[in-house]
């Protein structure tokens, strides 16, 4: 059964990359979640997609220019009427020791390298005993194929929005189990040889209905969705038509 990621939590509806999208994805049904990660000025991880702070929240400037604390008086609620601070990876991983969801945490070091960051993120998943639950992403290929020799036990999956030439092939020459591809352009082929191959294949993001009745219908690994109902409901509803 394809299983359904949270992308950023369940972002359709809530505030992104926030610990109410996290949880009412897990109360909707979610397998996992997707979430990125980046370090502040005094080297907290915390959780936010963009470099910069301003999209998302009250605030402007990057993200590397805060401290922590700083970054916790910033509004992350898009709506803007509750309060709601830019969660630390900590928190979520606590979290998730609640559940049992699986977790895709993303490496936003393409712009930024975050020197250390792979070690400081390894040593927490580590600390929580959460490693056979977290899958390692990154468009940074140089980073996930590190975290793969800190940390061979974690899960590693390329990041691309291109096309990639026999993408299994190239998934297990950097020893990653999983590949994350941008749906765009993704063949049934390289669907049906990636799994052939052993290599779980989650492409991302999955919002529209036909593209959710195609890839369900494929047997796809996951998708990463912005609305994890809608997939929900649609992936039960083929199930009973089967």
């Amino acid at each position: 059964m394809t299983q359904i990621f949270a992308h950023r939590g369940y972002s359709a509806v809530f505030s992104e990359n926030t610990m109410t999208a996290f949880k009412e994805a897990e109360k909707a049904g979610a397998d996992g979640i997707e979430l990125d990660v980046q370090l502040t000025k005094d080297r907290e991880i915390v959780v936010i997609h963009d470099e910069k702070v301003n999209r998302t929240t009250n605030g402007s400037g990057f993200v590397k220019d805060f401290s922590y604390k700083e970054l916790r008086k910033l509004n992350a609620n898009q709506q803007g009427v509750i309060k709601e601070p830019i969660p630390a990876l900590r928190e979520v991983l606590e979290w998730l020791q609640t559940n049992r969801l699986t977790c895709n945490i993303e490496l936003k070091n393409g712009y930024f390298p975050y020197e250390g960051m792979e070690e400081m993120v390894i040593e927490l998943v580590r600390s929580f005993e959460l490693t056979e639950r977290i899958i390692f992403s990154s468009f940074n290929h140089y980073s996930i194929v590190y975290c793969y020799r800190l940390a061979p036990e974690i899960e590693v999956a390329p990041l691309y929005s291109g096309r990639i030439f026999m993408p299994w092939v190239y998934a297990k020459s950097i020893r990653a189990q999983g590949i994350h591809p941008n749906y765009r352009g993704l063949t049934d082929d390289i669907i049906r040889k990636s799994i052939e191959s052993g290599v779980a294949i989650r492409p991302y993001t999955i919002n529209k209905e036909e593209d959710m009745k195609r890839l369900f219908a494929l047997n796809c690994s996951a998708i990463i969705t912005d609305d994890p109902v809608k997939a929900i409901k649609l992936r039960k509803s083929m199930k009973r038509d089967q």
